[in-house]
């Protein structure tokens, strides 16, 4: 099945996580192993590049209400401070 991208966030300036951890946490947040992850340099205001983190999985995945919370709550939990944002699939 096609992922879609469903999250993404940045971390602060100082921080970093790697595919393998992260694409273990993301499989814990949905409770599925049926998904993957991107890591995307982005150019921000005043040429400043920035790593963006794309959090994917099956479109049906956006349906569950706690995902967010749980995804939330265990970024923090790792110690990891996130700019988060949920991608809206139309």
């Amino acid at each position: 099945m096609q992922h879609s991208i469903l999250f993404q966030f940045r971390l602060s300036d100082s921080q970093s996580i790697g595919p393998v951890a992260l694409r273990r946490l993301w499989s814990r947040a949905c409770g599925s192993r049926d998904v993957s992850v991107k890591r995307e340099v982005r150019t921000i205001g005043f040429g400043k590049s920035v790593p963006v983190y794309l959090l994917c999985g099956p479109p049906q995945l956006a349906q569950a209400d706690a995902l967010e919370e749980r995804l939330r709550d265990l970024l923090t939990t790792s110690g990891l401070a996130a700019t988060f944002s949920s991608v809206r699939l139309s």
